[in-house]
């Protein structure tokens, strides 16, 4: 008995030691909000935890990464296109002056991968670090793309198919940037020409062009873009009812007599939707902002017509603009981190 009490303590030691030391890597994408070139973003880590930042960007732009965190321990490591922990980093918070604040000329073009930790002294002990972290990506990309990792932007297929979620439509614009004017809207499933693609407010941007006619020509987020066909005719035509996205959730919003706006709660699993469905008008102004309890999450926000209004932004930014359809407007509240995301929504007609 005593050899067995002493082994089964040996095996409760060591699953308590692997619960303590568990680790969780959380991937969150970087987007800066339209016209801008840098994102500031809050969150905590404990024990071994780490938080992985993608952000894209090309050869010759210059990006600084500043970190701030509760606990000195805390440091990040910047890792090029293709290369991640456990691979040569480009640049240590450790060994910057000051600590954690570099900046640096880009190698190469491609998807920047910043990773947040803690030493392992620290994490050893399980600790915890608030921390505050400030991308940002300056310069203007050349006339063509260069260090293209994996043929990442100039190459790639040469087709591409609109792929959002419930049934919406993707806003086509005149540039590489989310305040560009629109030139059409893209059906959900149609199929696009592929131009080549650049690095733009963080993200890939593609320039693209239709198949039929009548032909339009310009670009689109490639957060919404997949590998195609030369097809010409939508797989899924735009959904004409407010059904919510797999998984979603549907909520009518109503404002108490004498009041023109409503803060709600929520929580989201990790992949999970909610939509908020609001009566409005063309003409009036619509406010509308998400402040999540931690990692960043993000919303969209369609017209009555099932076409965008807004397209997926992040919550670090809020929405005031008029409105150009009368109806059901939809705001959809997309949480695409790993973890839960708990949240306030306020949302506002005037």
């Amino acid at each position: 008995m005593p050899i067995f009490r002493t082994l089964l303590a040996m095996v409760l030691f060591t699953l308590g030691a692997s619960a303590l030391n568990a680790e969780e890597t959380r991937n969150v994408d970087v987007r800066f909000a339209a016209g801008t070139s840098q994102a500031t973003l809050s969150d905590a880590i404990t024990g071994y935890d780490s938080v992985l930042y993608r952000v894209g960007a090309e050869a010759g732009q210059t990006m600084r990464v500043a970190l701030s965190a509760s606990n000195g321990a805390t440091y990040f490591n910047v890792y090029a296109p293709g290369r991640g922990p456990g691979d040569e980093a480009l640049a240590t918070g450790q060994t910057t002056q000051p600590l954690n604040d570099w900046t640096g000329t880009l190698p190469g073009s491609g998807e920047y991968t910043v990773s947040v930790y803690m030493m392992r002294s620290a994490a050893r002990r399980n600790e915890r670090s608030d921390f505050t972290i400030n991308i940002s990506v300056d310069g203007a990309t050349g006339a063509r793309v260069e260090g293209d990792f994996a043929d990442g932007l100039a190459g790639g297929p040469d087709f591409f198919e609109v792929k959002v979620s419930g049934g919406g439509s993707l806003n086509m614009r005149v540039s590489a940037s989310a305040s560009a004017p629109v030139v059409t809207r893209l059906s959900n499933g149609q199929n696009v020409r592929n131009l080549g693609c650049r690095m733009s407010e963080g993200g890939r941007w593609c320039r693209i062009a239709t198949l039929a006619d009548p032909g339009f020509e310009g670009w689109a987020s490639g957060d919404f873009l997949i590998e195609g066909t030369g097809a010409a005719q939508p797989s899924s035509p735009p959904q004409a009812d407010a059904q919510s996205s797999a998984g979603g959730m549907e909520q009518r919003v109503r404002f108490d007599a004498g009041s023109n706006g409503v803060e709600l709660t929520g929580s989201l699993a990790p992949g999970e939707t909610r939509r908020y469905v609001i009566g409005a008008s063309s003409g009036q102004d619509l406010y509308v902002r998400v402040a999540p309890r931690g990692t960043p999450i993000s919303y969209q926000i369609f017209n009555p017509d099932r076409t965008f209004l807004l397209d997926q932004m992040t919550s670090d930014r809020e929405y005031r603009g008029q409105l150009w359809q009368s109806g059901d407007h939809v705001i959809e509240v997309i949480n695409r981190t790993n973890g839960a995301a708990d949240y306030n929504i306020i949302i506002g007609i005037e």
